[in-house]
């Protein structure tokens, strides 16, 4: 059976049968030439498979977006500028999209995915059908041709439809650490200034804590993967932890925390935009709009045609540039303060700790470090899992550098009137503030749909697969999370309580509480006494920090509304 295994080929499904067939011999050359070349290598063919209990309990669908929201495409994958792209990446609803609901897909996610001899046989023999047969008049709303499973072998070769994006173990050390970076680096560093404001020069050692603490919980991830090779994402890991409860919870935890990242987009949109044009306003039916919902209104309007693309490919290539983009919003603000003659004159009314706030800057220091949805997914993906330490510590390393030096520079620079976001607090007049700002109100334009996407592909498999509206269910979907998300941006403008309560919240389950807890019920007898005491130990400073930080966030957000 093992033999038989490592000799089976994946079909990708592509508008050529012909194309098909011969990535399917190239792939089966390929794994011959390859198998047991290395430990890494071995690794890999171990998890070849996964129980059926992975495969088909919800939801399905996480694997596959959360790697379009945390990988960043390589630029040797021969997505862009291809004909099929060409045919394929410009159009919105289509019936050529995402099968979820075609009758072998169903079938697939319903049998073993270690298939008889005898059936290899017969599905390497039978031809594939007609494309015209294939496609399915119920199709989802995706980036993707096919949905592999969450289980889906994992060595097999990369397919060359370019809208589905990849999940193979192909990653390098370099394309693993941009990754990791690109999860890490995100909308927090702006709030890293306001973060030492309300928690005091002092509070920066809760920000070295949480990365020490972070990257070990992250570690431990990367244990229980090991300790069973069918597991793939941190859905797995909870449901080998705690059954299906355990993954149906960690799932809505995490699609909670993407959802309140949708929701800081729109606030971030509409503070820096405002800020741009602070007398923009609109008439509507004798209703004036200020400049604040103006603008995030026409955010909302801006990012709901695409959530409807089916192909986020091209996002995904334009986000990858967030590394980059916090990196530039980094250098001007460096460059304002140093060159500009802005100076560090705040520094006089800086304080050394503020006990009283100190629980917001827990949850906003807590929120930098919420990668962990995505680092099963990074290590999973490697070529070399061996390396994946090395890759977890350069992105912290490198991320808690930006971080720290964000927060001293900007909190010297504009000391108790720091805003939620250094960047409403940069002059106007300055170029370097003009790029910054506008660095930061393009991102989360294109990370928008790539963050909604597995929220709402979680919710479309709830969807009966013969329901004769699934197409316009899923358009229903899509729009109301949208317009929920400007809802509640509208009603809960505050855009660094969020983050605090978000972190506070979900972070800290996410990245501390749940990793040491699912480590401690996987491996179980294999834990040492000072792994179960540090695990012990981890819970409970994520317990506390979870309760201060969310009744403080809280309490907060109350007092400002009321006021």
């Amino acid at each position: 059976m093992k033999s038989s295994v490592s000799e089976q080929s994946f079909l990708y499904e592509s508008e050529d049968e012909e194309e098909d067939q011969e990535n399917v011999v190239v792939n089966k050359d390929e794994e011959d030439g390859n198998d047991s070349d290395s430990s890494d290598d071995s690794t890999r063919n171990q998890r070849r498979s996964k129980p059926d209990s992975y495969t088909t309990t919800w939801p399905q669908s996480y694997r596959q977006s959360m790697d379009m929201l945390g990988s960043v495409p390589s630029p040797n994958i021969g997505i862009l500028g291809t004909s099929s792209l060409t045919r394929w990446g410009s159009s919105f609803l289509s019936s050529s999209l995402t099968r979820r609901h075609t009758p072998d897909t169903l079938t697939s996610t319903s049998k073993p995915l270690l298939a008889t001899v005898t059936d290899e046989n017969k599905d390497e023999q039978q031809p594939l059908p007609p494309l015209s047969q294939r496609l399915s008049s119920h199709s989802l709303i995706l980036p993707f041709t096919s949905r592999r499973p969450s289980g889906i072998k994992k060595d097999d070769k990369p397919s060359k439809v370019p809208h589905e994006f990849p999940t193979a173990r192909r990653s390098s050390f370099s394309q693993a650490m941009l990754n990791g970076g690109n999860v890490l680096c995100g909308v927090g560093i702006l709030t890293t200034p306001y973060a030492a404001k309300e928690g005091g020069w002092l509070g920066l050692s809760i920000l070295l804590i949480f990365a020490v603490v972070c990257y070990y919980t992250g570690l431990l991830l990367r244990d229980c993967m090991e300790s069973r090779p069918e597991l793939d994402t941190y859905p797995d890991i909870g449901q080998a932890a705690f059954g299906t409860t355990g993954r149906i919870v960690i799932s809505i935890i995490l699609y909670m925390e993407l959802y309140a990242s949708c929701i800081e987009y729109i606030i971030l949109e509409s503070d820096n935009l405002s800020s741009l044009f602070p007398n923009a306003h609109l008439n509507v039916g004798g209703y004036e709009l200020n400049a604040h919902l103006l603008f995030a209104l026409m955010t909302t309007i801006a990012v709901l045609p695409t959530v409807y693309l089916r192909d986020l490919s091209v996002l995904s290539y334009i986000s990858a540039g967030g590394v980059i983009a916090s990196i530039l919003v980094v250098l001007c603000l460096f460059w304002i303060g140093l060159v500009d003659g802005v100076g560090f004159q705040g520094k006089e009314t800086t304080t050394l700790l503020n006990p009283g706030t100190l629980p917001i800057a827990i949850g906003l220091y807590g929120y930098c470090y919420s990668g962990h949805a995505v680092f099963p997914n990074i290590y999973s993906s490697m070529s070399k899992p061996s390396q994946y330490p090395s890759v977890l510590l350069t992105c912290f390393v490198v991320c808690t550098l930006m971080y720290a030096g964000v927060a001293f520079v900007g909190y010297s620079m504009f000391g108790e009137s720091t805003m939620s976001q250094f960047t409403l607090n940069l002059p106007t007049n300055l170029v370097a503030s003009k790029i910054a700002v506008w660095t930061t109100v393009v991102n989360p334009f294109t990370k928008y749909a790539l963050t909604l996407t597995p929220i709402a592909l979680s919710l479309e498999e709830l969807i009966p697969s013969n329901h004769p509206q699934f197409l316009m269910l899923s358009i229903l979907i899509r729009t109301a999370l949208v317009v929920s998300t400007l809802l509640v941006g509208l009603g809960i403008p505050f855009f660094g309580l969020i983050l605090s309560l978000v972190g506070s919240l979900l972070t800290m389950f996410i990245s501390l509480i749940l990793p040491c807890a699912c480590f401690l019920s996987i491996l179980k007898g294999k834990v040492t006494r000072l792994q179960g005491i540090v695990c012990v130990i981890i819970m409970v400073i994520g317990l506390i920090a979870a309760a201060f930080g969310t009744y403080s966030s809280v309490l907060k957000i109350v007092q400002n509304l009321s006021t």
